[in-house]
């Protein structure tokens, strides 16, 4: 194989390796990484709910677990810290409350109760603190720099930042805002260490605002002095909860890094198996074009008794060369590319701050090892037809390509675009998880159909292309047309890429625009609301709703709080999924239009319903039950009330806000809406932080929601189209090195070199084209039964300019690798066949 050739094989291998390893980064990353370990790193073990709802169907070989993570604190039961008590080695017990808190400056608000304004001279008027039960401190520091610890229900203790930020000292009062109007609180003292941004109640206290006070959001175990605990005894001793030792603390700690480990297990293993086959089918069409240019030198040593055995061997063995050490190259470089996927997510919030990498040799390896076997395999098979074929026959394909692809090869494609079109009727037809769930086997289908099929896909591509290029310029044209035409098995190889990188990043990015387009749209077009009411806190108190029930005016008042439910859905299959919901009270007649298709959202005023988006709905009907997990894993069996349209500018599933409430980390809610003139001033200088908003506000934030359940996707796809790109630089490069002796005898029987560059300019021209055209044409039926199946036609948003750069990001490399090589090879004043 010629160096430079060579040289090309390894780039593309060594980026597939890369690629793939970083997908592994990430999947080791959600089996094994943890959340920082903070307030809990005294505890010996801390004791909780499950945070995953799992689910085991069947048995035997045909037995499936799935499993979703939970949102809301699984809480575990107060009375339980007895028996732990009990254990041996074991000091004390303490039941962990939080509670969300903001705290204002005593005489931070006027009799008008309006702030003042912020200056260097005034503290800050608002602040967003955590609270704890008094027993807490032990986890961290009890220590008190002045003061004394809490008394009374209204007592406080801050955080020396706290108390800084706040202007308190011992003695002082502060007004704090939990689930109601300010209440005045008195500053008892203020800690020597900890946590910034908290403070502490008495025990009873901080176990009363939770709202659960029977319940605890976990039982942190603190050991005797010199003691071991056993993990074992632990769990004896608390049959039904889980107790989480060393660095499985912080995942307790901070809930949503271990919520998005399972989601990016899940997200990172279908991005990483779609990534497998497109790097299968990238390098398969560039050992292909490797293997055809040394056609002639394999057909010699067959006409001078090489066996077909040997000439496999000696292929294999030179694809192994290759291969080995461009995978384990690309497999370290894998570690660096995984954390700045991690990185970009993170920082774009796709993932929590708290989320870590776990690096080790695996990914390295596994990459290493699935790329030299697909290396080694596609290898084997390209070598075998040249390998079978007769020595007088092999040196007649030396000189010129076989007309017709091969019997299986056609068939097979036939096979993947039976398979495409089934994937585009079942889009067309089931709608809803269904279809969204066909798109990528519908994109992977019909990528395999077009490069398998390719020869006669380049042939209609050059009919196409070639006339119009002909009349352009008749001697250039003609030749590249001709060229072009002769060797369609080679054009079929640098199309594919060419149509691949344009159709998997055209359609992730498009259905990614279209979902979002179509969230705005439900969002605002449902949004009947004169006012909407939002906090710049942790939320709402639900004592807001009840007040602007009584201001005059208000017609319609709907209040909003968030969850994300756990439910079977019919996805082809039953299975279980995560929901966005939203949980409603009071009247929602004149606030939203979920555009109801059965029953009415005013059944949501009744305990035990629920109201289903056709996307889930599937074919549940008004009366009928459904079951599902809430919030933090507690089933529940609820009957269906309404059916509506608008799943993604309202959420899939709608139910009562105080149900939702009941089962979440705060009781606080997102948005009162509020339909009629009232005048909501009184509102906002009655609680702090809260402000009016516009239903277009309110609109964004689902619609920044839908931004980020796709950016992990979306990330991860530019990193696979990057590979690809990679992928076609190299194809046409190799492919263009390849026909150093053809375009050698051309010079030599008169052909000048301006004429054959030009000639290859407009060769370019028909490669580029035509896998435009066929990516264009994959990613529009793609895009198009996506939209009829879930979201709607008219929601369909292509950017223009956005096509333009996927289509120039492509070209531009692509004619880079088929000119400079061309020019390299032409630029020999007197040519001679090497």
């Amino acid at each position: 194989m010629r160096k430079g050739i060579a040289f090309g094989v390894a780039v593309a291998l060594a980026a597939a390796a890369m690629v793939l390893g970083a997908f592994g980064v990430l999947i080791e990353s959600g089996l094994r990484s943890h959340g920082p370990v903070e307030r809990y790193a005294s505890a010996a073990a801390v004791v909780h709910g499950e945070q995953s709802i799992t689910v085991v169907k069947g048995s035997g070989d045909d037995k499936n677990v799935e499993s979703r993570p939970l949102v809301e604190p699984n809480r575990v039961p107060v009375a339980q810290a007895g028996a732990l008590r009990a254990v041996a080695g074991v000091g004390d017990v303490v039941a962990d409350f939080s509670v969300p808190v903001v705290a204002v400056p005593a005489g931070a608000r006027g009799a008008t109760g309006t702030p003042p304004p912020t200056t260097a001279a005034t503290p800050t008027p608002a602040q967003t603190l955590t609270g704890h039960g008094w027993d807490s401190a032990k986890l961290t520091s009890p220590a008190l720099a002045s003061g004394q610890a809490p008394a009374s229900a209204h007592d406080v203790v801050l955080d020396p930042a706290s108390a800084t930020r706040l202007g308190a000292r011992p003695g002082a009062d502060v007004s704090l805002q939990i689930d109601g109007a300010l209440e005045s609180y008195r500053v008892s003292g203020i800690s020597a260490a900890g946590p910034a941004d908290t403070l502490y109640f008495t025990q009873q206290q901080a176990a009363t605002l939770s709202g659960h006070p029977d319940r605890a959001d976990a039982l942190a175990v603190l050991p005797a002095a010199g003691a071991h605990v056993s993990a074992s005894a632990l769990k004896h001793a608390a049959p039904g909860l889980s107790v989480a030792t060393g660095a499985a603390r912080g995942d307790v700690e901070h809930p949503g890094v271990q919520a998005s480990r399972l989601d990016t297990v899940a997200n990172a293993g279908s991005l990483g198996g779609a990534g497998l086959l497109v790097a299968l089918l990238v390098v398969s069409g560039l050992l292909d074009l490797s293997v055809r240019d040394r056609t002639r030198e394999l057909a010699v040593m067959r006409a001078v008794g090489a066996t077909p055995r040997q000439v496999r061997r000696i292929i294999v063995r030179e694809m192994a060369r290759i291969a080995i050490p461009a995978a384990l190259i690309g497999g370290m470089a894998s570690l660096g590319l995984g954390a700045l996927l991690k990185s970009v997510m993170v920082a774009q919030g796709a993932l929590p701050a708290g989320f870590t990498l776990a690096l080790s040799p695996i990914p390295v390896f596994g990459a290493a090892l699935v790329t030299v076997l697909a290396t080694v395999g596609t290898g084997w098979l390209a070598s075998r037809r040249v390998s079978k074929i007769k020595p007088v026959q092999a040196l007649g394909e030396s000189a010129v390509e076989p007309s017709r692809p091969a019997r299986w090869r056609v068939a097979i494609g036939l096979v993947f675009a039976a398979l495409g079109v089934l994937m585009l009727v079942l889009a067309f037809t089931a709608g809803g998880q269904a279809a969204t769930s066909s798109l990528a086997g519908l994109v992977i289908s019909l990528m395999w159909a077009v490069a398998l099929l390719g020869p006669w896909i380049a042939r209609a591509g050059i009919r196409l292309l070639g006339a119009p290029l002909r009349r352009f310029s008749p001697i250039a044209g003609g030749l590249a047309a001709t060229s072009a035409r002769a060797a369609a098995v080679r054009m079929a190889a640098v199309i594919t890429p060419i149509a691949l990188a344009l159709s998997f990043a055209g359609v992730q990015v498009f259905a990614q625009t279209t979902t979002t387009k179509a969230t705005t749209v439900q969002a605002r077009d449902g949004m009947r609301a004169e006012h909407v009411l939002t906090s710049t806190g942790p939320g709402i108190p639900h004592g807001a709703y009840e007040a602007a029930k009584a201001l005059p005016g208000a017609a319609d008042v709907t209040a909003v709080k968030r969850t994300t439910v756990v439910m079977p859905v019919w996805n082809l299959d039953t299975s279980l999924q995560s929901l966005q919901a939203q949980g409603l009270a009071g009247g929602s007649a004149r606030t939203l239009d979920a555009q109801v298709t059965a029953g009415s959202l005013a059944g949501l005023n009744e305990p035990g319903t629920v109201a289903l988006s056709s996307n889930v709905a599937h074919d549940t009907k008004v009366g009928d039950t459904r079951e599902l997990w809430l919030g933090d894993g507690t089933p529940v069996t609820l009957k269906v009330v309404a059916l509506y349209d608008r799943g993604l500018g309202f959420g899939d599933v709608l139910l009562p806000r105080d149900l939702v409430a009941a089962h979440a980390a705060t009781p606080l809610d997102d948005y009162v809406l509020v339909d009629g003139p009232a005048d909501l001033s009184a509102l906002t200088t009655r609680f702090a932080g809260l402000h009016t908003a516009s239903a277009a506000d309110y609109g964004s934030a689902l619609t920044e929601q839908a931004r980020h359940d796709g950016l992990v996707g979306l990330i991860a796809v530019f990193a696979i189209a990057g590979f690809i790109l990679v992928g076609v630089v190299t194809t046409l490069g190799v492919a263009t090195a390849s026909r150093r002796r053809e375009l050698t005898l051309l010079r030599l029987v008169g052909a000048t070199r301006d004429q054959l560059l030009r000639s290859l300019r407009l060769e370019t021209v028909i490669i580029i084209g035509t896998g435009t055209l066929v990516g264009a044409a994959v990613a529009g039926v793609t895009l198009f039964a996506y939209a009829a199946g879930v979201v709607g036609l008219p929601m369909l948003s292509i950017p223009p300019l956005a096509c333009l750069g996927m289509v120039a990001a492509v070209a531009i490399p692509g004619a880079a690798a088929v000119l400079l090589p061309g020019r390299s090879i032409l630029r020999r004043r007197a040519p001679r066949i090497e």
